[in-house]
């Protein structure tokens, strides 16, 4: 399966009754700041460099971000905050993603998030993690040239290890934690504003993790 036909299959998933309402309702109803935009509304595939050596793992769609410009993290702050660190790790062309055609590019990355719709309050029920993961089991088979996972926040990495069958208390998370292995695992705290705001995560932590994805990288 193309990465093209696995993208659309995603944006078409009726799998998850209450995110595709509450992604429908965030579209219809707006946010005053983009009253006068036409929301995506549907499932965000994952996107980026096919021929990608770094696969980046997020959490889900943001409601006023993703879930309405149809690209992942574009559009808000958590965005902001993660492509001004892959700009300065060398892995995107510009330090910023306002809208699905800025211009921006990822140079050997490919992002995804084991949950494609808006959850309401950012959190998934375990169901419907458990019934989007086929999709990035589909991602990692079709990214043949993975060589570092990147997981933003635990819920990635919990994902990332049911597929591969791995014992969680073998990979406790931590921030800037690197675990060998082929591909490599490497830990980082979301971007989310909860982190940032706080200090829990600041830009230069965030920039440094992706640095020692680009070492790893052969």
């Amino acid at each position: 399966m193309p990465l093209q036909d696995l993208q659309s299959q995603i944006i078409a998933c009726e799998r998850c009754p209450r995110l595709r309402e509450h992604c429908q309702t965030v579209a219809r109803v707006k946010r005053r700041a983009y009253r006068e935009e036409t929301y995506w509304g549907r499932p965000v595939p994952g996107f980026g460099d096919p021929n990608a050596r770094l696969l980046i793992i997020g959490l889900a769609p943001g409601a006023h971000g993703a879930n309405r410009t149809g690209r992942v993290f574009t559009g808000d702050r958590s965005g902001d905050f993660l492509y001004q660190a892959l700009y300065n790790a060398g892995f995107a062309n510009q330090p910023t993603s306002t809208h699905k055609d800025d211009g921006l590019q990822l140079i050997n990355a490919w992002i995804t998030c084991p949950v494609h719709c808006a959850p309401p309050g950012n959190k998934p029920l375990p169901e419907e993690i458990r019934a989007c993961q086929p999709y990035l089991e589909q991602e990692l088979k079709l990214l043949k040239q993975i060589q570092v996972i990147m997981v933003l926040g635990r819920i990635a990495l919990d994902t990332y290890l049911s597929i591969r069958g791995e014992r969680k208390s073998a990979f406790p998370f931590a921030h800037g934690a690197v675990f060998e292995g082929t591909p490599s695992l490497i830990c980082s705290f979301h971007p989310s504003q909860q982190n940032t705001q706080t200090g829990r995560l600041t830009q230069a932590m965030l920039t440094e993790v992706f640095q020692e994805a680009r070492a790893r990288l052969r």
